[in-house]
C-alpha cells in the first residue's frame, strides 16, 4: 500500500511496534514488519526515527555507566614469576589455633600456578611485601594505568 497521509503512517508504525501483539521488537524486525505491509517515501528513516524515540525502550535499552575504556593487553610472561597477579581473600573466619583470618593470593601467569599465603585483613603494605619476599618470591612491581598512559 502507497502511503503519504501522516497519521496513517503514525497508524502502522504503532501497529507495527507498538501495538501488544507487536511486542516492541528490535528495529531491525519493526523494518522488516513495516516492510511486508507497506510502503511511503523514506519508510525506513520514519521507522528509524519511531522507534528512536519509544521512551520506554531508550530507558529498557540504555546504557548506563561509563563507557569502556581500551583494553590494555599483558604482555606475556617469559620465565616463572616475571608477572603475577595479586589479590586478597578477606573477612574470613579465625580458627581456635590461627588469628589469621584472610590469604593473599599470588598467581604465577607464566604457569598459571596460584600461591596462597595465610595473613591478617590488617597487614600493612610492608607486612605483604615482607612475606612475600620470605617466600622467596622476587618481584619486580610495576603499576599500568590504563586510562592515564603518561604514568605507565
Amino acid at each position: 500500500m502507497d502511503l503519504t497521509d501522516r497519521t496513517l503512517i503514525n497508524t502502522i508504525q504503532h501497529e507495527c511496534y507498538d501495538s501488544v501483539s507487536a511486542a516492541n521488537l528490535s528495529e531491525d524486525r519493526i523494518l522488516e514488519r513495516v516492510k511486508t505491509c507497506s510502503w511511503w517515501p523514506n519508510w525506513n528513516k520514519d521507522v528509524s526515527e519511531y522507534f528512536q524515540t519509544c521512551d520506554r525502550c531508550q530507558k529498557a535499552n540504555r546504557a548506563t555507566g561509563k563507557k569502556s575504556g581500551m583494553m590494555i593487553k599483558i604482555q606475556e610472561p617469559k620465565s616463572p614469576w616475571e608477572i603475577v597477579h595479586i589479590d586478597w581473600v578477606t573477612a574470613l573466619p579465625t580458627g581456635e589455633d590461627r588469628s589469621d583470618n584472610a590469604y593473599l593470593v599470588l598467581v604465577d601467569r607464566y604457569r598459571k600456578t596460584p600461591m596462597f599465603l595465610p595473613c591478617h585483613e590488617d597487614d600493612t603494605a610492608m607486612d605483604t611485601g615482607i612475606m612475600i619476599w620470605n617466600k622467596g618470591v622476587s618481584l619486580e612491581v610495576y603499576f599500568t594505568y590504563p586510562n592515564r598512559p603518561q604514568l605507565s
